[in-house]
């Protein structure tokens, strides 16, 4: 049993994460559910070498190939019983939901608390009261993104578009570390320097990453998008 304390006090343990892959049943008749496979003859009465589609990836299986779930009968495929990957084009619009929603909260806030970088006209104090407004950016994007992604792998956008967010080697909810880290590679370049440039580059790499279709920040925290529904 896992000692890690449960996210956000959910009291949900890493153990109990119904989206973590369960080992294989074991066998019919005994023996370890870890057991190679029996070797089978060879097909057409003899020759070694397998026949054309059942060769392993990436021709014959993995997130692109026959199995709907990633090529579940390659055990040696991190998305072998997973769902699909996530389309890209639903990714972006459940992002930009994401960036509309926590964006105008961002914006209330720094007004109420007169740090908008546009309601002052000393060169000085617009530079402090910027930086200001892009820490807030920064803290409450972060802070969306990780307690969702923690709680279930879905921010709002995400949900709405059935989406959800897993670690690559399991397919569980991830933790708050890993959370943190695709949190922060996505949001602080955002807030500081690059805004949209930067999350357009981040996000869009998974239209263009293969096997995965990972943006930079799934990279980085060793995660994908798949469907949730």
């Amino acid at each position: 049993m896992s000692t890690e304390p449960p996210p956000f006090g959910s009291g949900q343990s890493p153990d109990d994460d119904q989206f973590r892959k369960q080992p294989p049943p074991p066998p019919q008749g005994g023996g370890s559910p870890y057991d190679p496979p029996p070797q089978q003859p060879p097909p057409h009465g003899g020759g070694s070498q397998p026949p054309y589609g059942s060769q392993p990836p990436p021709y014959g299986g993995g997130p692109y190939g026959g199995d709907p779930y990633g090529g579940g009968q390659y055990p040696n495929d991190p998305l072998s019983g997973m769902p699909p990957l996530a389309d890209s084009g639903k990714r972006v619009l459940a992002r930009i939901l994401d960036m509309i929603l926590v964006g105008i909260v961002v914006g209330l806030l720094a007004w109420a608390f007169r740090i908008s970088q546009y309601s002052v006209d000393s060169d000085d104090f617009a530079f402090g009261k910027s930086l200001a407004q892009e820490t807030l950016a920064a803290v409450l994007y972060i802070a969306y993104d990780t307690y969702f992604t923690v709680k279930n792998g879905q921010t709002l956008g995400k949900r709405l578009f059935k989406l959800r967010v897993a670690n690559l080697n399991d397919g569980s909810t991830p933790s708050v570390q890993t959370a943190l880290i695709r949190a922060a590679v996505l949001w602080i370049p955002f807030a500081f320097c690059c805004a949209c440039i930067w999350t357009a580059i981040a996000g869009g790499w998974s239209f263009f990453d293969k096997p995965y279709k990972q943006g930079l920040h799934d990279k980085a925290a060793k995660t994908v998008v798949v469907s949730a529904g």
